[in-house]
């Protein structure tokens, strides 16, 4: 890393840090050679005050300071000391007017240049305009040393984070090739290269950097971030497996790279990282989490709620767990697990609007489905843009017997062509349960039409046919619907019933058949929950 003091350079092992800046170690930037009046003061003054401030005594410092900068007021080297120490103090207004003075009065000094560039870099997450201001104040120290190594470094650096790739590309190679060569110089060229879309330059580069002596973590992860986009995740991939090769992945690494395999779709070594990740922190709740979504993915749902346990036992009062647990439970066909715990879910957290849906969902399966409507409810006011909760809505007025709500709320669904085909099916089944059978047969045909694959639908034509006794139009609609859907509860329970009514010798058969059929209620709220995703 080189430094630089009274422009004079000093080589190490190449280009300063990216990420947080240690301002005391720029000490001997600030001051050394650059006071106006030295006569004014005692020569062991500075490196005193350069002193107490490496040892951490900010007081004594300060002191020092003022009483020097009494003494000489048009000092720059001293208000670039005092931009330190307000930076040490975590004075960010302090500390700039200081390093804006420092420059004022000694236009030539780099290290004001320095030190106040990183410090706007360290205040970005806080005021994103302070990369704009740090590129400036670097772009001011580049106009009368144009091939400074540390001021194009960050500029480098900087541009990179804003996506100007070129311009980034362009001040890496004002730097010497040692300095090129070495491995957080790479790091920035990679993801130069990848931002332009250039993978193969990108994963030449990747090489030479994973094969670096000097390899930090740091080097990787901080370029993660321009490779989020899909086609990079290979290039991202390949960095984060060279950090576990070479030894240097941590924790962080760990999750980002089983993260980066699960959005890809290898689920074994997502699994395998994140239990790795689990080793070195077995207490993080979150990538429990992940490990528990990777493992729901792969439908080992014991699994999936073996990682929630876990995380449940360390967070009793996350919501999220409970919710993440009642929606694996729907998957298992545990009706009464799914229940309790979505119930807990939304008592901890009321304004989620997932939370409200889910429950409201199981609850409508229940034999007491008015319990469900005021989370339904709720649901549509905190998402009303969304179609599937006004059907849910629909649904579970029909589950409670509030058939002329539900017929309100359902004929409003039909006019949205994401849920039109399932309100004809429960517009359908009012009419059935009202005995009004020709405008039954009419919805019901008209969600067929919609969805020629709606086994539903078909199973509750063919019910209609036998009430009717149409039983050969009755047995032809069951069949089709157990075609679509083998385990579609109402098509097996009536083709049942019509063998049995009908003597035809496939009733017992049939019969057996229907009591292997025991999943309808998870089945039905498996439907609607197919929309939600499990995320924080």
């Amino acid at each position: 890393m080189h430094r630089v003091a009274c422009g004079v350079e000093k080589k190490e092992e190449g280009p300063g840090i990216k990420g947080a800046f240690f301002l005391p170690a720029l000490l001997a930037l600030c001051i050394t050679g650059t006071m106006l009046n030295p006569a004014a003061q005692s020569p062991d003054t500075v490196p005193r005050i350069q002193q107490l401030l490496q040892s951490g005594d900010t007081a004594a410092a300060q002191t020092l300071l003022s009483r020097a900068l009494q003494e000489s007021p048009g000092d720059g080297g001293l208000y670039a000391l005092q931009g330190v120490l307000k930076a040490q103090q975590g004075d960010f207004v302090a500390a700039e007017a200081n390093l804006l003075r420092a420059i004022q009065l000694a236009p030539r000094l780099e290290g004001a240049y320095l030190n106040l560039g990183r410090l706007y870099q360290e205040h970005i997450s806080k005021d994103p305009g302070s990369r704009e201001k740090a590129l400036g104040v670097y772009a001011g120290l580049l106009r009368f040393a144009p091939n400074h190594r540390e001021a194009n470094y960050q500029c480098a650096v900087l541009l990179m984070q804003k996506k100007e790739y070129a311009s980034s590309l362009r001040h890496l190679a004002r730097l010497p090739s040692e300095v090129q060569s070495h491995p957080q110089t790479l790091s920035v060229e990679c993801g130069d290269y990848a931002g332009l879309g250039q993978l193969d330059k990108a994963a030449r580069v990747a090489d030479q950097m994973l094969g670096s002596a000097g390899l930090a973590e740091a080097d990787v992860t901080s370029i993660l971030p321009v490779l989020a986009s899909r086609e990079n995740a290979a290039l991202a991939i390949k960095l984060l497996q060279g950090l576990v090769t070479r030894q240097l992945a941590s924790f962080e690494s760990l999750r980002s790279l089983g993260l980066l395999y699960q959005s890809v779709g290898r689920l074994g070594e997502a699994r395998q990282t994140l239990a790795s990740a689990a080793q070195l922190r077995p207490g993080s709740v979150p990538n429990l989490l992940d490990l528990a979504r990777v493992a729901n993915a792969q439908k080992d749902y014991p699994g999936a709620l073996g990682y929630l346990a876990h995380a449940r036992d360390l967070e009793p009062n996350n919501a999220l767990i409970h919710f993440f647990w009642g929606i694996v439970c729907i998957e298992q066909s545990l009706a009464e697990e799914a229940y309790q715990s979505l119930k807990k879910a939304v008592a901890l957290n009321p304004q989620n609007a997932s939370y409200n849906y889910a429950f409201g969902v199981v609850a409508m399966q229940r034999q007491y489905a008015n319990e469900s409507l005021p989370y339904l409810k709720k649901y549509c006011k905190l998402k009303p843009q969304d179609p599937l909760g006004r059907l849910a809505l629909g649904a579970a007025y029909f589950n409670s017997h509030d058939d002329e709500a539900a017929e309100k709320v359902l004929s409003a669904a039909t006019r949205d062509s994401q849920t039109a085909a399932a309100a004809y099916f429960y517009l359908g089944r009012i009419a059935n349960r009202q005995g009004q059978y020709p405008e039954a047969l009419r919805d019901l045909d008209r969600a067929v039409r919609l969805r020629p694959d709606y086994a539903d639908a078909l199973a509750e034509v063919g019910i209609i046919r036998l009430k009717r006794r149409q039983y050969a139009a009755s047995e032809q609609a069951l069949e089709k619907a157990l075609q679509l859907s083998p385990d579609n509860y109402a098509a097996n329970l009536n083709l049942m019933i019509l063998y049995q009514r009908t003597k035809n010798p496939k009733a017992e058969q049939q019969a057996k058949r229907f009591e292997q059929i025991k999943e309808e209620s998870a089945k039905r709220a498996l439907e609607f929950m197919r929309t939600i995703e499990v995320r924080p």
